[in-house]
């Protein structure tokens, strides 16, 4: 375990080297490949977009929301019953700005100076950045690669588990892509209960999981409603990123206290993103299949050409990323990250970024369409990058 407090230098100067190397590469007119920031290119639905043009034309949606409307709570419900057999009462319900907004801010009403929040390293940034805003202390535990990312419960000391007031959780995972089964969200409930943790999971990726998986909701383990909250959100099912429609779901005293304190600095969502929600979760859903298919295709393009270059790097189980081993020869993943967008002009994210259990590694995001991905293939092979050890 490893601990962290706010104020403590915890992320790396790596985003800054990487946007100057891009205006430099742009300079010198480098065709640049990015494959660093996750924002999908997929387009939303034409009944998604008019409907939130219908409603941007009524002035009355231009007043503050302050909460959710009956079309919307409805929808969500509906949804969550379809979708993974989850009953929502209204009450367990709200929405917030994105999941990053939402994990930025669920920790200050129950976690303070003193308080202990657990979560993953690696991880994405916001689940150590959030709780630690509060002044609580971050106790990362970590992934490992023998054991497929997925967290060993053994690997967090009883203690320093029992002294925890919350824990965050997120499969499929960003950045390693690992995907948790059914058994592994029945021992975080049971574990949860034990040591008397409120679980925040965040399950954004849930409906991308690759070769005809099925993504779950942990609310749908019984006795998870006991314990937690889970973070659904629109952003990659439905290409909705700019929206900013996500919602937290569950434990209904949690969802009860989380409204209270975002009620202090939020007004509600915009009410033509609301009616933009409720057209996504009640329309046509053949979009779903067709961003996960279209994200396989980008996979396989860039792991099974990596692959037949000489680099070996898994096939993703799930989410829009892609997590590699960085080839051998290269101290750190900063130096091979550098290094690859000097020689060929395609960039992607170090691993270090997401923790120190993440040094060694580096993550692509699945945003451009397969021949740009066989493209950064043929690039990377021609610059002989993976032939310096």
């Amino acid at each position: 375990m490893r601990y962290i407090k706010f104020g403590q230098d915890t992320e790396s100067n790596i985003f800054n080297q990487l946007d100057d190397k891009k205006r430099e590469l742009a300079a010198r007119g480098v065709d640049v490949i990015n494959l660093s920031i996750g924002t999908p290119d997929f387009q939303p639905d034409a009944h998604v977009m008019q409907a939130v043009a219908q409603a941007a034309t009524d002035p009355e949606n231009y007043k503050y929301s302050m909460n959710d409307t009956p079309e919307l709570i409805q929808a969500v419900q509906d949804w969550y019953a379809r979708r993974y057999d989850v009953k929502l009462d209204a009450d367990q319900i709200m929405s917030v700005s994105g999941s990053q907004e939402g994990i930025a801010h669920v920790a200050f009403p129950f976690a303070g100076p003193g308080d202990l929040v657990l979560a993953p390293d690696p991880g994405y940034p916001i689940f150590t950045f959030g709780p630690m805003m509060t002044g609580a202390e971050l106790g990362l535990y970590p992934l490992y690669a023998e054991k497929g990312w997925i967290l060993d419960f053994a690997d967090i000391p009883d203690d320093v588990a029992d002294r925890a007031k919350m824990i965050v959780v997120s499969y499929p995972n960003n950045p390693t892509t690992a995907v948790a089964d059914r058994d592994f969200y029945v021992k975080l409930v049971e574990y949860a209960k034990k040591h008397d943790l409120i679980v925040l999971h965040d399950n954004a990726y849930s409906d991308l999981v690759m070769d005809g998986g099925q993504g779950l909701s942990f609310l749908s383990i019984p006795g998870a409603m006991d314990v937690g909250i889970e973070f659904n959100s629109l952003s990659k099912t439905y290409n909705l990123t700019g929206m900013r429609v996500s919602f937290a779901v569950g434990n209904r005293d949690v969802i009860r206290r989380f409204h209270d304190f975002r009620s202090q600095i939020d007004y509600g969502m915009f009410y033509p993103a609301q009616a933009g929600a409720v057209a996504a979760l009640n329309g046509p859903q053949d979009i779903v299949e067709r961003n996960r298919s279209g994200y396989q295709a980008r996979r396989d393009a860039l792991c099974g050409g990596l692959r037949s270059i000489g680099w070996d790097v898994p096939d993703s189980k799930g989410s829009m990323f892609v997590w590699a081993k960085i080839p051998e020869g290269y101290a750190t993943s900063a130096e091979f990250v550098l290094d690859l967008m000097d020689k060929t002009g395609v960039i992607c994210v170090p691993g270090l970024s997401f923790g120190e259990q993440g040094e060694g590694y580096v993550r692509f995001a699945l945003v451009v369409p397969p021949a740009r991905m066989e493209e950064a293939v043929r690039r990377i092979k021609d610059s002989g990058i993976l032939n310096r050890a």
